[in-house]
């Protein structure tokens, strides 16, 4: 049996991940913080044995934090794990403007000392960093492999640090390092203050009577928005390769927060701009106007390309928030799932962010 550490387990991808893994027979192991109030929500139907054969779930839980340096120690000698999977993050963008130093620690510095908590083991573990597509910044449109890194934000410099420290761990110390460059993979399990799930709640919200309005920054930006499962998918594929490389994710298609809000409105017959209130507060100082990835190398290599683009990304959102709180979904999304999707994670309103 496999074996692989997931840091960040609790999050959206952390959990498709986790699923995924042990789908293919693996013994997974996640990386929590430890906390006041228990945040394991995206992940406790692992436990209830979510393809109901009665199976043993190979699902372990280490409590550790990316600023503390024993603690990653202890859990890659405890694990000994095949595969590190490397998620955890500070991830917000306009939240690390304000938190610019424990962003840059936590995002960039982890990852570093996760890397020298492998290489001090001499545990040959296969390592995959999640880098972001915010590390090209104000570069120009189509950004690949070979597109140049402009950071507009604190979390895009932290996580371009943490992009060349896995260079250089694979160049300088000959370990198995990926760098896998995601364009923004969204889902139900996004969390709600990430804009795109930040409208599909406030509108099933709206819906339901329990909200009057939205209130967004920046309407105009233009994002690669894929389906998040899938990219788990593709992370799996890049340590399962001879040699390890570097690659870009996305759809390959851009489309502005303003797009969004029209389909998934327009989607239950409602119109966004009676709801949408602009608030300069979700302004960031410096703003990231166009990411659109070329995936031709994943594409080439990895045999990756997504089924899920994003009108239809859209609907399986919105149909997810609706019936989160009990109301009646139009019910493409789940067709769509149904006919492009593998079917190994779960559609179910227990497992979707309650952040």
């Amino acid at each position: 049996m496999k074996s692989a550490l997931i840091t960040g387990i609790t999050g959206q991808d952390g959990s498709y991940l986790a699923e995924l893994l042990l789908s293919e027979g693996y013994e997974v192991h996640g990386l929590i913080r430890r906390s006041s109030t228990f945040n394991t929500r995206r992940i406790d139907h692992i436990y209830r044995d979510p393809h109901g054969n009665g199976e043993e779930v190979h699902l372990h839980l280490h409590y550790g934090d990316m600023a503390a340096t024993d603690s990653l120690l202890d859990v890659v000698y405890t694990t000994k794990p095949d595969e590190v999977y490397h998620l955890a993050a500070q991830s917000h963008v306009r939240v690390s403007f304000d938190m610019p130093e424990y962003t840059g620690d936590v995002t960039g510095l982890g990852t570093t000392r996760l890397l020298e908590a492998i290489k001090k083991s001499g545990i040959k573990s296969k390592f995959y960093q999640a880098s972001s597509s915010e590390m090209f910044g104000a570069a120009s449109p189509p950004q690949n492999e070979e597109t140049p890194f402009v950071p507009r934000s604190p979390y895009a410099a932290a996580k371009l640090y943490a992009y060349w420290m896995t260079c250089n761990y694979r160049e300088g110390y000959g370990l198995f390092t990926v760098n896998g460059i995601l364009f923004n993979h969204e889902s139900p399990r996004r969390g709600e203050t990430f804009v795109t799930r930040k409208i599909t709640r406030a509108l099933a919200a709206i819906k339901a009577g329990k909200q009057k309005h939205l209130y967004l920054g920046n309407l105009d930006s233009k994002r690669d928005w894929g389906y998040a499962p899938e990219y788990l998918e593709a992370m799996h594929l890049m340590l399962q390769q001879d040699e390890p490389d570097d690659y870009v994710l996305g759809t390959g298609e851009s489309h502005t927060v303003r797009e969004f809000l029209d389909e998934a409105f327009g989607y239950v017959d409602m119109d966004w701009q009676e709801y949408v209130r602009i608030d300069p507060r979700y302004y960031r100082p410096t703003e990231v106007d166009y990411l659109m990835a070329d995936c031709s190398k994943a594409k080439k290599i990895l045999g990756w390309e997504p089924k899920i683009k994003f009108y239809e990304l859209v609907r399986i959102m919105v149909d997810a928030d609706l019936e989160l709180l009990g109301l009646e979904a139009p019910g493409e999304g789940q067709k769509i799932i149904e006919e492009k999707f593998n079917g190994w994670h779960r559609w179910d309103a227990q497992v979707i962010s309650m952040e």
